[in-house]
């Protein structure tokens, strides 16, 4: 169907053009107005979204930008999801914002579209809808949250979450001393300042070249990031006078430098679900072993938690963010990519300064880590594929040998493992299935709710081999292997392990297997029925169980799709 457009939307001299622009009229605006560029300023503003509780001041900045370069800006509001708010995984109601967002950008007399958006979920349903629309576009990245503080000690959200909770079970802290310390936890509106998935999010975005250069780590809460604002709001207008549109940025060479980037930053694992998604959206064929080659090819650079020292609207930002880190990733990166700048991505690096600081972002010749911070893995428990956060795990257990304990429900998993009389030991293997795309359904983050058992860290010990279809946290750290496919809810092979059986993990190999032999694979398997949750009769839900597809496909609908399996 034809996306609408202001030129044929505005008519002169008949009853429809009549009522358009009377509308407009009712509103304030002037002929003078109407005759602009349209804009659509397309806002995820919520107050069920504190990484958002900014955007209506961000919204005004880019409406200054829109009005300064001639344009005519309108804002809209959609759907905005923070994981936190959802009794169902948000995962879902990325896919639901995607539609929503497209047909905002489609149908609406919208010349050119600035989204705004912070969040894990937001930013990659805006971007599955832009490259679905195809019109002219930037993105406005939310910008990074302050870290927190409590006496004299940095805190930053979920990565510290995870520690503090993990010290109140083992009874290292009271509970009254684990509620001071959630007042101290974030520090401001914005997306949560460590490298989790919504500052990852934010980073590939600007990789991409949907966004401004600089503007995707500044704080959100700060001057420069106004600044960026108007500047968007100005070359918007821009881009819709030359008609650069979102596929004229968004292709397989300017996903690769947005998958290297990820890589370099340790960033989240669940931009390969996003990823994904959205080039799948723009019939660009890309799989797992895309990621997989990248991944060998480019090291950690990026110090910053959950597996590094600094947060990312302070200590990244202020070393250089990523237009410094790609100006160290430039001999590897696509550089004739076209940007929203009007540039390609060679263009906007030719005067860009490398890292100012060099503990924060490493040279190439001093990484963290000498390969990126994501490892894929196949082997008989997922043929379709896994993936395991390499920069976040144990080193260690990245080659493990243990036998399987498994759970069928996060609640027994979680009761397991907080039991006083827990027997697990270093080598057990914890396996969590019947969380996947469909089995949960929408494939939650569960990943960071199976803990460190207090009888582990006792004896010294901080960290275990967890196994799940279920996604993690940005913000979590350990060794824990994700994404499983095909999931066990449709009969993928976890669904075939039994306690006791031996897992074998080796992160150099790309492994994942269980220790047994087909035969006994099938056998166990001939009798299983998939999940159907005949509970969930109606709705989005609904919706979302009968046509989303696996991990590895990218968890959207199938019926949204350009390229298909």
């Amino acid at each position: 169907m034809e996306n609408n457009y202001s030129a044929k939307w505005k008519k002169r001299g008949d009853r429809t053009g009549l009522i358009r622009n009377a509308l407009l009229k009712s509103m304030g605006y002037t002929d003078q107005d109407i005759e602009k560029p349209f804009i659509g300023i397309i806002n995820t503003w919520a107050e069920t979204n504190p990484g958002h509780v900014h955007f209506r001041q961000l919204s005004e900045a880019i409406k200054r930008g829109v009005w300064a370069a001639g344009g005519f800006p309108l804002e809209v509001n959609t759907l905005s999801i923070c994981e936190v708010f959802f009794d169902l995984s948000s995962l879902i109601y990325r896919n639901l914002l995607s539609i929503t967002t497209e047909e905002l950008i489609e149908r609406h007399p919208f010349d050119g579209i600035v989204l705004i958006g912070g969040c894990d979920k937001n930013i990659p349903a805006h971007l599955m809808a832009a490259v679905s629309a195809n019109k002219p576009t930037i993105y406005l990245p939310g910008g990074a949250m302050l870290p927190g503080s409590y006496k004299g000690q940095p805190l930053v959200c979920g990565t510290d979450s995870f520690i503090i909770y993990n010290q109140f079970t083992s009874g290292e802290i009271t509970l009254d001393e684990m509620t001071k310390q959630e007042g101290c936890l974030y520090g401001s509106a914005g997306a949560c300042p460590i490298m989790g998935t919504a500052n990852t999010c934010q980073t590939v975005t600007e990789a991409l070249g949907l966004a401004l250069p600089g503007s995707s780590s500044c704080l959100g809460v700060s001057a420069e990031k106004l600044r960026y604002c108007e500047e968007t709001g100005r070359q918007i207008v821009k881009l819709v006078e030359d008609d650069v549109k979102c596929l004229d940025i968004i292709n397989k060479k300017s996903i690769e430098n947005a998958i290297r980037v990820l890589m370099a930053t340790g960033g989240s694992t669940n931009l390969i679900i996003h990823l994904t998604a959205i080039a799948r959206r723009a019939g660009i064929e890309l799989d797992l072993n895309d990621f997989e080659r990248i991944s060998k090819e480019t090291p950690v650079l990026v110090n910053v938690k959950p597996h590094g020292k600094y947060s990312v609207g302070t200590g990244f930002h202020d070393a250089g963010g990523v237009v410094s880190l790609m100006k160290e990733l430039e001999g590897s990166l696509n550089t004739e990519c076209l940007t929203v700048t009007g540039k390609t991505v060679g263009e906007n690096l030719k005067d860009a300064d490398l890292p100012y600081d060099k503990d924060v972002i490493r040279p190439l010749s001093d990484p963290i880590e000498d390969k990126g911070g994501i490892a894929v893995l196949y082997g008989n428990l997922a043929p379709n594929g896994a993936v395991i956060k390499r920069s976040a795990a144990s080193k260690h257990l990245l080659n493990h040998r243990g036998p399987a304990k498994v759970f069928e429900t996060l609640e027994e998993c979680q009761k397991y493992l907080l039991a006083k009389d827990c027997d697990i030991t270093p080598d057990t293997v914890v396996v969590l299935r019947g969380y996947g795309p469909v089995g949960a359904p929408g494939m939650p983050e569960n990943g960071n709710y199976m803990p460190l058992p207090p009888v582990l860290n006792k004896q010294g010990i901080k960290d275990f081999v967890r196994i799940t279809d279920a996604r993690m946290s940005g913000g979590c750290f350990g060794t824990q292997v994700l994404h499983v496919a095909p999931e066990s809810a449709v009969g993928g092979p976890l669904a075939a392990v039994r306690d006791g059986d031996i897992i074998h993990l080796d992160v150099e190999n790309n492994l994942i297997e269980v220790e047994i032999s087909d035969e006994e694979m099938a056998e166990r398997l001939k009798d299983f029925k998939p999940k159907t949750h005949p509970d969930i009769e109606r709705g989005f839900v609904r919706n979302f169980i009968d046509t989303v597809t696996q991990a590895d496909e990218g968890c959207d609908l199938t019926y949204m799709q350009r390229v298909k399996k």
